[in-house]
């Protein structure tokens, strides 16, 4: 069987046999592959805990019919050290995690930025360097926009009128204009606009100087169109919510 070498990150195992595991990887140059590690779940196995969830590794596989075989795999990063440990990074891994697993469909299909996002992601994660849901929000907003999902925070989605604009929907694909504005659209405050803003282009000085409450709105519009483009995630329902209750966002009056 041919061999070739990537750098991966593991997604999700499974167990398969007495002794193997079946491990979902977003690679850098080979997008997602499903790949067996054989013997990795026996004591003596010497790289079985680098092939776990959240884990950044250099693999070499071999080529096989229906799926690959790993043959070795090098630590590059152990970020589940810095994740499993805390309820709230846990959580929010998982949910990064779920979201590539789901935006990635095609295997063997190059996903380099992905890859790149989701690596970024869990290291910020796992030193503490940010808040959990500033990094998720920022995280699920970008991995939609890469794979064409971008919303719209400026300008009107629909006819791109030039904002400000104060409506959200996420049907519509991000702010509209009063003449675009659908019905029961969201109105949020002018400061949760620019915070999401913010979060979408990596703008971390901007979203760091926001308040509780505009991160809480932030998070009900994110998950708001989340759940529009990939119904819903899962892990989002362990998030841990500590913060406090969500904002209830006021709605548009019908045109």
């Amino acid at each position: 069987m041919p061999l070739y070498r990537d750098e991966a990150i593991v997604l999700r195992t499974q167990k398969l046999g007495e002794a193997d595991r079946i491990a979902t990887l977003l690679t850098r140059q080979h997008g997602k592959i499903r790949a067996v590690a054989k013997g990795v779940r026996r004591t003596t196995s010497r790289w079985g805990a680098r092939l776990e969830p959240f884990s950044h590794v250099d693999l070499q596989l071999a080529t096989g019919r229906t799926l690959d075989v790993v043959t070795q795999a090098v630590s590059i990063a152990a970020y589940g050290e810095g994740i499993v440990s805390d309820y709230a990074r846990y959580t929010t891994g998982t949910v990064l995690l779920e979201t590539v697993d789901r935006l990635v469909v095609e295997e063997k299909e190059p996903a380099t930025q992905q890859h790149l996002l989701l690596a970024g992601a869990l290291r910020v994660l796992s030193n503490g360097e940010r808040e959990p849901r500033l990094i998720l929000d920022s995280f699920l907003l970008r991995s939609l926009a890469i794979s064409g999902y971008a919303p719209s925070f400026g300008d009107c989605a629909k006819c791109g009128e030039p904002g400000p604009h104060r409506a959200f929907n996420p049907a519509a694909g991000g702010v509209v204009c009063s003449s675009c504005r659908p019905p029961a659209s969201a109105m949020p405050a002018p400061a949760t606009i620019t915070l999401l803003a913010a979060l979408l282009t990596g703008d971390w000085p901007t979203a760091e100087r926001t308040d509780p409450r505009t991160r809480r709105e932030a998070d009900t519009l994110v998950a708001a169109f989340v759940a529009w483009h990939l119904d819903r995630l899962r892990s989002l329902r362990h998030l841990d919510l500590s913060t406090g209750p969500e904002p209830k966002l006021p709605l548009a009056e019908s045109s």
